[in-house]
């Protein structure tokens, strides 16, 4: 049996500890089975779990090996294309309910902590940092439309309060979220992993999803084993493969790059980032950083599409950092990964159901940690027979990439070369 550990990345080697899990190696009969072990896969088995269904999760590596264990681990709101995108999109009843539904997931999360007790080092405060007069312009747009749907713990930053709060020199103002926030993002999975098995669910890691036989009582079939079910959630993202030919089409795998510092000194740490929030600058390539529990700069940035490994990751992102903070030229960089995201035409999620039994949810194209956790309770609720909030993800219209599988990376590359020159130039 092949054996896929986790990545060599910070959060892998500051990980809470976890039970090694079981492969699937037998024939089992189940109510829900959960293809993914992430965040949409473990969100999904709790409110079910909770809800009296009997679960099994089945992860192809270990839990939250994907992007659920690999991210920037920014707690940051709403989806990838804001509501007032979904509003020219839909008609106002649909947009408003994925309106009132945009700052769920920063809620689900911070319950689920409290609830299971999950270490985290969950802290509170997000920034949204300009770097030009129009992305100001943009955020004072976007405070007074998060507020017309809810969102009452924001605050504009003018060039002398976002100093006291970053000590970046590059940027005009910004948006402080309260609601947002930072986590260790692979502790907060394995933290629900533990509060999955805890209510009765079963994980099995090392048990790839190879074929799904649908029909009335679908099975999924692993190398070892299959599950027969009542119902499926696909919960793969980036990471699903061809499994779902009809998912695949629609979606495209792109890698983000991240590294992390040497710890610190608490001087140090503090004068970057006096009240320990998370920040992201406004451009469509984003860089974001924040501070770890052990004061390490955790700092991301750039996009491969496609999700082809880079070669030498510092090389991409060092630079970025150092324009940020070029204090820091000197620090040693002790952590480089990349992990892959799943991106849509639209940048909105994917969510639907195949048949009658099989259901899914994907593509958060780069804006996941909150909305995963948010698609876990609307998939839980369909599935109970409740379906509004799941009708107004899925009515959502996507569409293939332009010339296919092919084309998509360099065509799609090419549109974000666009925007990252109008980012450059201010146009």
């Amino acid at each position: 049996m092949s054996n896929t550990p986790y990545p060599q990345s910070y959060y892998a080697a500051s990980a809470n500890s976890a039970p090694e899990r079981p492969f699937l190696q037998d024939d089992i009969e189940t109510d829900v089975c959960v293809i993914g072990a992430g965040y949409t896969g473990l969100s999904s088995a709790l409110f079910l779990l909770e809800s009296g269904f009997k679960v099994t999760v089945l992860e192809a590596a270990k839990v939250g090996f994907g992007a659920s264990g690999r991210n920037g681990g920014q707690i940051v709101n709403s989806y990838s294309r804001d509501i007032d995108v979904i509003e020219r999109t839909v008609g106002a009843q649909q947009a408003h309910l994925l309106g009132q539904m945009a700052f769920e997931g920063s809620r689900i999360i911070r319950e689920r902590v409290a609830t299971y007790n999950i270490q985290c080092d969950l802290k509170d405060g997000g920034v949204f940092a300009a770097i030009t007069s129009k992305q100001m312009g943009h955020l004072e747009a976007q405070k007074k439309l998060w507020e017309r749907y809810g969102n009452t713990q924001l605050e504009l930053l003018d060039q002398r309060r976002i100093r006291e709060v970053v000590a970046c020199d590059q940027y005009q103002g910004g948006l402080l979220d309260m609601s947002g926030g930072h986590i260790h993002p692979l502790n907060l999975a394995l933290g629900e992993a533990a509060a999955v098995e805890s209510l009765g669910g079963t994980i099995y890691e090392q048990s790839p999803a190879v074929r799904i036989e649908r029909g009335a009582s679908p099975v999924v079939h692993t190398p070892h084993g299959k599950v027969r079910a009542k119902f499926i959630i696909v919960a793969g993202n980036a990471y699903l493969g061809n499994l779902v030919p009809e998912l695949a089409s629609k979606s495209m795998p792109c890698g983000t790059q991240v590294i992390t510092t040497e710890p610190l000194s608490e001087s140090v740490a503090n004068s970057l980032l006096p009240q320990d929030y998370c920040v992201e600058d406004c451009n469509y390539l984003l860089d974001y950083y924040r501070l770890s529990g052990d004061k390490r700069l955790i700092f991301g940035g750039g996009v491969v599409y496609g999700a082809r490994d880079p070669a030498n990751i510092e090389v991409i992102i060092r630079p970025k950092m150092l324009k940020a903070f070029p204090q820091l030229k000197d620090v040693k960089i002790d952590y480089a990964w990349t992990g892959n995201f799943l991106l849509t035409l639209s940048r909105l999620p994917q969510v639907g159901r195949i048949g009658d039994n099989i259901y899914y949810s994907q593509g958060c194209s780069g804006h996941g940690v909150t909305y995963t956790h948010l698609a876990g309770k609307v998939l839980a609720e369909a599935l109970r027979g409740q379906a509004e909030r799941f009708d107004a993800f899925a009515d959502l219209p996507h569409y293939p990439f332009p010339g296919g599988q092919l084309l998509r990376t360099p065509l799609t590359a090419l549109g974000a070369w666009y925007y990252s020159l109008r980012d450059k130039f201010g146009f």
